[in-house]
């Protein structure tokens, strides 16, 4: 009988390749299958060696690829057949990465693997937005919240109630196209309309674009820009702080722009399943 391969559960960080981490990158280069998501930059396969198998599960707010269950599926059928499975999750596939339902499938079928943490978006976003997301004078609390809600009605709704005012700052991942609602809970608990709010899209990446507004004008700015996801929403005073410290946006306007390296590829085999 075959022995298991291992399937191992990668965050790919935020957008800059540069931002994943040594043993992320390392593991790349060992793979046999890479099975990864729409927002993982593709840069990042370049690590991969020729022969390489490559699955897109591509999964958007719109349309999935391949289902959940599927992906599962997916990761168990190679492991099976001796191989090292590395899943390139954007961010931190702890963060809202659905890494415990994937690791949970592969447990209770004995297919060994590991979570390799990687940058989360929420995280990395603000910080290249020049928004820290603790701050002596301003903030000794935060909260990372989804603003997506799931689409089968089920899990734990988000207790806004609670969280409106017992946190600094609030960091919400998948909230853009639920702004309205989230705003009106936040006000309506008792955070000041004036608390100011980023939406910071793509970033990390040259193309990385922040609003800033206050929960008053928010959605009003929002829709007046066509803001769009992907983005990280950041509700709390140290938004402030971006006005002395966008140095990202500063470097980008000296020319200095975001390292990548070269797009091309090595030759690899992408499977369709």
């Amino acid at each position: 009988m075959q022995a298991a391969g291992k399937v191992y559960l990668v965050g790919a960080g935020p957008g800059d390749p540069e931002l994943i981490t040594v043993k992320g990158a390392k593991l790349l280069k060992a793979a046999d299958v890479i099975v990864y998501d729409r927002l993982v930059n593709v840069e990042l396969l370049s690590y991969a060696q020729p022969g390489t198998e490559l699955i897109f599960c591509g999964k958007s707010p719109e349309r999935h690829t391949l289902p959940q269950e599927e992906i599962n599926r997916v990761l168990v059928y190679y492991a099976r057949q001796g191989k090292t499975v590395v899943r390139l999750k954007g961010g931190d596939p702890s963060i809202f990465g659905r890494v415990g339902e994937e690791a949970a499938y592969c447990a209770e079928r004995g297919i060994p693997f590991e979570i390799v943490p990687g940058i989360t978006s929420g995280v990395a976003a603000p910080a290249y937005a020049g928004i820290p997301l603790t701050h002596r004078d301003l903030s000794s609390s935060v909260a990372i919240v989804t603003g997506h809600k799931r689409v089968d009605g089920q899990g734990d709704p988000v207790r806004w109630e609670q969280l409106a005012t017992s946190v600094q700052t609030l960091v919400i991942y998948m909230g853009v196209g639920n702004l309205p609602y989230i705003r009106d809970q936040l006000l309506k608990y008792g955070r000041p309309a004036a608390t100011p709010v980023a939406l910071v899209r793509w970033g990390t990446l040259a193309k990385q674009e922040t609003l800033v507004g206050t929960l008053d004008n928010i959605v009003e700015k929002v829709q007046e820009a066509k803001f769009k996801s992907p983005a990280i929403i950041v509700v709390g005073e140290v938004v402030r702080l971006r006005e002395k410290l966008a140095w990202f946006e500063a470097k980008q306007a000296d020319g200095e722009g975001t390292e990548q390296r070269g797009s091309s590829l090595p030759a690899l085999k992408t499977v369709v399943v």
